[in-house]
């Protein structure tokens, strides 16, 4: 069992880098994550994109020593294990092989757990439900399936627990019919499978926080950076107008009118963290590097601008000098992202920074004595 003043580090991994069938039909030939990636084009003055790899290249996730090559680099700056995202409509996996490969082939030997990407697919990768290219659906006999897959994974010995349960994340709760319900199903298939009790937590990361002891869930986990717009100021004077009118619309219950650059400066994130009061019920608190999704969506991107790796490492650090583990083994901090490239949101080095970001971290660890 970890000591209670150590804290894991637990990076959220995008399985995308690899063609498959679907994306071969809907964006082309030989589609990866990458495709946006070296698209991408700076959209006012300053803006860093693109975003290009260094050390690991433009990888193909279907290739074991590139899998091998960023756990080896994760664990060097003091990532505890990989959050990889998880793809599942009603049976039918997507993205899975490089998944499949990790857990059949045992390597690389890394702590691992999954979060459920349960959005939509669509064409506006905004996970809403226009131009839906594969479609969420929900209910009892799909939960009883799902679970009964993800057994046979908890069973690993990378799988990461929390004292003895794996630990189980949802992306997004708030698009399920009935999560009480699925939470209860989830965990009587989990005791009738041999796997016993199991650790749910879900992403809080929309407008509405949820209380996890509500919805049969045990614990929250902060995803930054968080799209509720109240919490930012548009880093651009000439759209602060169209911003407040927005927000006035939007407290009337009416669709907000107006389009902007939704550009934002990193300050306020750090500032919005260090100001947040401490939540009332378990939740692990997450951080976020950068954030740039212009290379994915052409229209209204969400953009973090400034970016630095000190001011990252100044908010590691306060983050791991507030929190407090709840218990030996709940001890996460969630970073988002080891790899989204095209979200401009990633640890992994890249062509301007180099290893700074991963420097940063392992940083912040030493000096807040939180190491494993």
């Amino acid at each position: 069992m970890a000591d209670s003043k150590t804290i894991r580090p637990i990076a959220i991994y995008l399985p995308q880098f690899h063609p498959v069938q679907e994306n071969d039909a809907w964006w082309g030939k030989g589609f990866t994550e990458w495709t946006n990636v070296s698209k991408a084009k700076p959209l006012f003055k300053d803006h860093y994109q693109p975003h290009l790899p260094t050390d690991l290249g433009f990888y193909d996730l279907r290739v074991a020593e590139t899998r091998e090559a960023q756990a080896a680099l994760a664990k060097e700056y003091g990532i505890h294990g990989f959050c990889y995202y998880h793809y599942w409509f009603n049976g039918r996996r997507i993205l899975e092989r490089p998944f499949n490969e990790v857990l059949s082939s045992g390597k690389p030997d890394f702590p691992f757990c999954l979060c459920w990407a349960n959005e939509n697919w669509t064409r506006r990768w905004d996970g809403m439900d226009k131009e839906v290219l594969l479609e969420q659906k929900y209910g009892v006999e799909d939960n009883i399936q799902h679970m009964k897959y993800l057994c046979s994974i908890f069973k690993d010995k990378r799988y990461i627990r929390i004292n003895g349960k794996p630990l189980f994340i949802v992306y997004r709760i708030e698009l399920f019919p009935d999560i009480k319900r699925t939470a209860e199903v989830w965990r009587q298939v989990a005791r009738e499978e041999g796997i016993g009790e199991i650790y749910l937590a879900f992403m809080q990361n929309k407008i509405k926080n949820f209380v996890p002891e509500e919805l049969g869930f045990d614990a929250a986990i902060s995803f930054e950076p968080n799209f509720n717009l109240s919490h930012y100021t548009p880093a651009l004077k000439k759209d602060l107008i169209k911003f407040y009118l927005n927000k006035v619309f939007f407290k009337l219950g009416k669709k907000m009118p107006y389009n902007f650059l939704r550009y934002f400066n990193y300050q306020q994130l750090l500032d919005k963290s260090k100001n947040e009061p401490k939540a009332p019920y378990k939740l692990f608190p997450g951080i976020t590097p950068m954030w740039d999704n212009s290379a994915r969506r052409k229209k209204d991107p969400f953009i973090i601008h400034n970016s630095t790796p000190e001011l990252y490492q100044e908010w590691f650090e306060d983050t791991l000098k507030k929190f407090e583990p709840y218990s030996a083994d709940e001890n996460f901090i969630f970073i988002n992202a080891w790899n989204e490239w095209a979200e401009g949101n990633h640890l992994e080095p890249d062509q301007r920074w180099g290893r700074k970001y991963l420097e940063a971290t392992l940083n912040a660890l030493k000096n807040t004595n939180t190491i494993g």
